[in-house]
């Protein structure tokens, strides 16, 4: 008797609308046994999951997710564990990837396989103009699994190097004041005029957007929430024809607002 293998997939859901879902997404949902993810992440893609097991769990709950989905593969079956934007940024694949290494996999079986998806940064930055044109760096400032000096420390660096900075899970009903000490932080580093784009809910009903600058983000902190996206240009960013955009090559001046 032959035991069937399972296997682990991690897709990358994009930004919500379902034409920015990868056409590979969508084959590896279909051929999928299970479908693993956050409740809100499942009904997003409600449509694809007829006739197949789906088990859906709440915020907070990544590691139980993980193990639900690496049982459900060692036991033969072929899972799908879900994420928005992209499962590599701050999605499922770090939880996934914790618990194999926690049971001694062998990185074979069950095979892993990750579908990558239009990141939250991404959908952000397509709205906005083109923020993310030179180097730029994630910087997520929710401090439930990462301590807020160590998150403090990032933004400092990012600062001093003249980063263009998208700074994920900016603001929670829990975190109030963390945006406001990121903002601090910048602004030892550049201008009060520098543009700032503010994105909720990219691509989805509902879309929000806003373009302000850094000593002004205060005013607009009460509208920013964990589905908002935060960019902070750098030095050369620069507001033109309602659009953010940070020039292509280090050499070129920015325009003036």
């Amino acid at each position: 008797m032959t035991t069937k293998r399972g296997k682990i997939y991690l897709v990358g859901l994009g930004p919500g609308d379902a034409q920015y879902l990868a056409p590979a997404a969508s084959q590896v949902l279909a051929a999928s046994d299970v479908i693993v993810g956050f409740r809100a992440y499942i009904q997003q893609i409600e449509q694809l999951t007829a006739g197949k097991e789906v088990v859906s769990m709440e915020l907070g709950q990544e590691l139980e997710r993980a193990s639900a989905a690496v049982d459900l593969a060692y036991a033969g079956r072929t899972v799908a564990v879900v994420s928005s934007g992209d499962a590599g940024i701050y999605g499922m694949s770090g939880p996934v990837f914790r618990v194999l290494t926690d049971r001694d996999w062998d990185g074979r079986s069950p095979p892993v396989e990750t579908v990558p998806g239009v990141s939250a940064m991404q959908a952000a930055a397509a709205v906005l103009g083109s923020p993310l044109m030179q180097d730029f760096c994630a910087i997520s400032l929710s401090d439930l699994l990462t301590p807020w000096e160590k998150i403090r420390a990032r933004l400092e660096a990012a600062g001093q190097g003249d980063f263009v900075v998208a700074l994920y899970n900016p603001r929670s009903q829990r975190r109030q004041t963390q945006l406001l000490e990121a903002r601090e932080i910048l602004l030892k580093h550049r201008p009060g005029s520098t543009p700032v784009g503010i994105v909720g809910d990219a691509f989805r009903p509902g879309q929000r957007e806003k373009i302000t600058s850094l000593q002004d983000l205060e005013k607009e902190a009460e509208s920013v929430d964990m589905v908002t996206i935060v960019v902070i240009g750098n030095s050369t960013t620069y507001l033109h024809g309602g659009k953010m955009i940070t020039p292509r090559g280090y050499e070129e001046k920015a325009k003036p607002s």
